[in-house]
């Protein structure tokens, strides 16, 4: 089979592919360019799959891009095709059809994979991971298809909270199962964790905390309950596991690239190999609040880092700077933002506000003279303002008294700092 080659390649057709297919053809309105991905799907959002699930919102919306968005940019697209190897040296990707691609410059935008921990009875009918479409589909498909009446989630994480929500909405009787603490822990103090679990139940769900699963049983070869670590046992039709999100780096790894909990880039997204750049989820980027790498997974820093690796690999020189960790989600009506570092870091002074009704908090992390991390719950307006702040590195001594203040806006600020300000924290999960 002959090999046809493409000045660009793409693995990946998520976030970070389509910011990348949009930067290089704003500088190379020519090149030839291919886009590939494993999942057939055009491109869509994934956060938004547990709102089709639960019919909030309806299937048609879940796409971020016209249906001839490829065409339009000139870029042939090999969707449902997986990829089986990457050859740097050879510069060609080798596809599970058997095609051979070649390529001049390639971005690995591959993504994450679910974590699904080795318990007995995890290969049961009824089990389910939910990260892409085709997770949606398929549980959509099972809850029509069979009588499900109780659901488990495995995991209190951002993905296992929508899930759960999801769910309930749908009428089953849903339990979260969360080994650590609290839900939404790596986004949340304690006492933020603390209202989104009461939103959780006021909405119907369970939750469990500081439980670990031990087995998943069933019979004639579908899910009937999840046992725990205390030896009680909850009856589930269905079971969600959402225990976390790895890079996936596999053919990174099977490439050659330098490779440590995802592929490291430098900061131009190009990885150890000449002619490959990452970005996305798999990539192992620069964080500037604790100062060195590490995976991002937030739909902003694959944007960011799609658009940099694109126009870098179409000749430009757009040097990427880091993103900081950033999460919002709504919890059963309940909004939620945090931004930078959420446990507070040894020196650091805390800023705290509650309401009077409890229906609204926020907490600020001060490291000499600047924000380092915030979070947001209920009200969230003034969240973009402090987003820019810890984002600028701005020092903040001058006006800190107002920081914590309902009515904090831009005209509270030095008129100095003004223009550092991004209003909103442009993300949505």
């Amino acid at each position: 089979m002959s090999e046809k080659r493409y000045d660009y390649i793409i693995l990946g057709n998520s976030t970070a592919a389509v910011a990348a297919v949009e930067a290089i053809r704003s500088a190379d309105a020519d090149g030839t360019l291919a886009v590939v991905s494993d999942q057939p799907n055009h491109v869509y959002s994934p956060p938004l799959i547990t709102y089709v699930l639960s019919g909030k919102i309806a299937e048609d919306k879940l796409y971020t891009r016209p249906r001839d968005f490829y065409e339009q940019l000139s870029a042939d697209t090999y969707f449902g095709v997986p990829v089986t190897q990457v050859k740097p040296e050879a510069h060609q990707v080798v596809l599970a059809s058997g095609a051979t691609l070649g390529y001049g410059k390639l971005l690995l935008a591959t993504g994450g994979t679910p974590i699904v921990p080795p318990l007995p009875g995890v290969e049961l009918q009824g089990v389910f991971t939910f990260t892409r479409h085709d997770d949606m589909v398929r549980v959509r498909e099972f809850i029509q298809g069979n009588r499900v009446a109780q659901a488990v989630v495995i995991g209190g994480g951002m993905i296992g909270v929508k899930v759960a929500e999801a769910f309930a909405a749908l009428g089953l009787e849903t339990t979260i199962v969360e080994l650590v603490d609290r839900v939404l822990a790596q986004a949340l103090d304690e006492t933020g964790s603390a209202m989104a679990k009461r939103a959780l139940e006021a909405a119907g769900v369970r939750v469990l905390t500081g439980s670990g699963v031990t087995s998943i049983g069933g019979s004639d070869g579908k899910v009937q309950s999840v046992t725990l670590d205390s030896g009680s046992r909850l009856p589930a039709q269905i079971v969600v596991v959402a225990v976390g999100v790895r890079p996936n780096v596999q053919l990174a790894h099977e490439a050659g690239l330098a490779v440590n909990r995802g592929v490291l880039v430098d900061d131009h997204l190009r990885t150890s190999a000449a002619d490959v750049y990452a970005a996305g989820d798999v990539a192992e980027a620069y964080d500037p609040l604790i100062g060195e790498a590490r995976p991002i997974a937030i739909w902003p820093a694959a944007s960011l880092q799609g658009e940099a690796a694109g126009l870098n690999m179409a000749g430009q020189d757009a040097a990427y700077d880091g993103s900081i960790p950033m999460n919002s989600i709504q919890v059963c009506g309940l909004p939620t933002i945090s931004v930078g570092l959420i446990a507070p870091p040894d020196g650091c002074e805390t800023l705290e506000y509650r309401s009077p009704d409890g229906k609204s908090y926020r907490r600020m992390f001060i490291v000499g003279d600047r924000i380092v991390g915030a979070i947001f719950v209920g009200d969230i307006d003034r969240a973009g303002i402090i987003t820019g702040l810890i984002r600028g590195a701005i020092d903040v001594s001058s006006f800190r008294e107002k920081l914590i203040q309902r009515d904090l806006g831009l005209l509270s600020l030095p008129k100095q700092y003004r223009k550092h300000i991004v209003s909103g924290p442009g993300i949505e999960v």
